[in-house]
């Protein structure tokens, strides 16, 4: 099969498309012809050698991916060779072929097209997860999203949409903005134009926010604790912005306000009957219409360097796929 391989740590360009061997299922393991594959910033840190778990050399990238079972190993009662899938994986995903195990996938909707379910598991899990075990957020609330046009920061307007809150977006563009909006946006700040604390001020007559869901970090992770509501609640989700905030203690003490860490794939490891649980959930808002899963900006797998890039130059809207 082919495959982008990463053979030394450092940049998404050094990558390379070659041969590799077909993945063989184990005991409660699947295989799947890859029609689509999501990216994430998180493959990109994985790619530099950078993200929390460091891959052995030389590994296939790819944490997300769509496609039709083509093998199944002993004890899995699922699925059957020829089915829609989507898995959720520990890499393996940039490749014709991906090999999941039976617990960590879910049946491709029918409402949904491959690359709509490669997009689906880590954004919309990790912002699931991050707003209702993190934040559990009650209808009603605030949520303020950074990044809101980003793959996982318009998850999470969706999502705290749907979820009864009322949602102010905020990104680095009116064009990311107005896709923010598409997914049910209330209130849109463009914190390349104005003052995030001053616009947050206004925009809750002084209140502040419930939940602020920040996938960014930097400077904008500073200003949104101190624009936190009393008893709000802060969700560490990433650091897009290549800087990790260091947050004065003093805040979260005034407010008596809390700082939640957000690392989806180990709490699934760690909670897989939850985590089934949400995943039944998300496959119920989808087939009740009452989430606007947006098409993800779709790249040939030869121009994997391209999708990449616009997701390090934090220009993409949405999601971020390779076609297979």
């Amino acid at each position: 099969m082919r495959a982008l391989v990463c053979r030394k740590y450092g940049s998404f360009e050094d990558l390379v498309i070659e041969e590799w061997d077909d993945p063989v299922p184990g005991d409660g393991e699947i295989v799947f012809d890859v029609k689509a594959a999501s990216l994430n910033f998180a493959d990109i840190l994985s790619i530099a050698g950078k993200y929390q778990v460091r891959e052995p050399l030389p590994f296939i990238a790819g944490n997300e991916a769509a496609g039709v079972v083509s093998a199944i190993g002993p004890g899995v009662t699922t699925y059957q060779p020829g089915d829609r899938i989507i898995g959720a994986l520990r890499g393996g995903g940039f490749a014709e072929k991906a090999l999941a195990a039976e617990g960590t996938t879910l049946p491709l909707p029918d409402a949904l097209d491959f690359a709509q379910g490669a997009a689906l598991t880590v954004a919309y899990g990790t912002s699931y997860h991050a707003l209702k075990q993190g934040a559990r957020l009650r209808e009603g609330e605030t949520v303020l999203v950074l990044g809101a046009a980003g793959g996982v920061g318009y998850a999470a307007v969706d999502l705290a949409r749907a979820m009864g809150a009322r949602v102010i977006a905020c990104a680095s563009s009116d064009e990311k903005l107005e896709f923010a909006r598409q997914g049910g946006a209330d209130d849109c700040i463009n914190y390349s134009t104005e003052s995030l604390r001053d616009a947050v001020k206004e925009l809750t007559d002084g209140k502040g926010v419930d939940v602020v869901y920040d996938a960014v970090g930097g400077e904008l992770a500073a200003q949104a604790l101190r624009s936190l509501a009393w008893h709000g609640r802060f969700l560490v989700i990433g650091f897009a912005s290549g800087s990790i905030p260091e947050f004065p203690a003093n805040i979260a003490l005034l407010k008596e306000a809390s700082i939640i860490g957000v690392w989806y794939g180990t709490w699934c490891v760690k909670h897989p009957d939850e985590m089934h649980e949400n995943a039944a959930e998300l496959v119920g808002m989808i087939q009740s219409g009452s989430l606007r899963l947006a098409e993800p900006q779709a790249y040939a797998f030869e121009d994997f360097a391209a999708a990449f890039r616009s997701i390090y130059e934090r220009q993409s809207l949405g999601k971020v796929v390779l076609m297979l």
